[in-house]
């Protein structure tokens, strides 16, 4: 067999990856791993090393841009996750609700991962927009909730040539309803689907990873087995 370069295609790596996917499904500690998976302590340190070099953060550019979906999801931190040695919060939030950490996503036309950014759990949505936005190959419509709610981020997505689809809220007035493609805001439902998709995996829907990359190396996984129908 060819090998191609990438980590399915490198036998000693299967079985490695496996652990990974093992763990990320069933959110159990990595001293817990099955000896099937081979030594934990060796899933870990790749898991780690790949983490550390980003191959697990690359999403597959296949997207359908013509609409994009943005929206934010909490994810609650398990008290394993916190204490980490660094100065950085490692987007661990501390809010009256505990621990937590908030994935801002962007989702194609199809409902399909482009991008992400994690922030600690109390976050304003609209903090993270500009930069998903940024991260796009291509602006052109850009769906959000009234959590987007911003003429500044609205004139952001207008410099880049695209069309913001964004509620309004009502502060006590009379909102204009023909101002907005409602037809076209009804669809928003697809980022949600894909926060459902991802937190299928406990640890996704729980953090229990110390380290922002790891965390994120993990949602990008997640991300990335969204994607695989498309190569079938």
């Amino acid at each position: 067999m060819k090998n191609t370069g990438r980590i399915d295609d490198k036998t000693e790596h299967r079985m490695t990856f496996e652990g990974i996917l093992y763990r990320m499904r069933t959110g159990i500690p990595w001293r817990d791993l099955p000896l099937g998976f081979g030594e934990w302590s060796s899933v870990y340190r790749r898991f780690n090393l790949w983490s550390k070099k980003g191959v697990l953060d690359k999403l597959i550019s296949m997207a359908d841009f013509e609409w994009v979906f943005l929206d934010g999801s909490i994810v609650r931190a398990h008290q394993h996750s916190t204490g980490a040695t660094t100065e950085s919060s490692e987007q661990i939030g501390k809010s009256r609700g505990g621990n937590s950490t908030k994935i801002h996503l962007a989702v194609d036309s199809g409902g399909l991962p482009i991008c992400f950014d994690l922030s600690e759990g109390q976050r304003h949505d609209v903090v993270h927009a500009n930069s998903l936005v940024d991260q796009l190959d291509e602006v052109n419509t850009v769906v959000c909730d009234k959590g987007y709610d911003s003429d500044p981020f609205r004139c952001f997505v207008r410099e880049r040539g695209g069309v913001p689809v964004i509620v309004k809220r009502n502060y006590g007035q009379d909102i204009d309803k023909a101002s907005m493609d409602w037809c076209l805001y009804k669809y928003r439902h697809l980022v949600e689907n894909a926060f459902a998709r991802i937190k299928y995996y406990r640890a996704i829907s729980t953090r229990y990873d110390k380290l922002e990359r790891n965390y994120a190396s993990m949602v990008s996984l997640a991300f990335m087995l969204m994607w695989l129908p498309m190569y079938c």
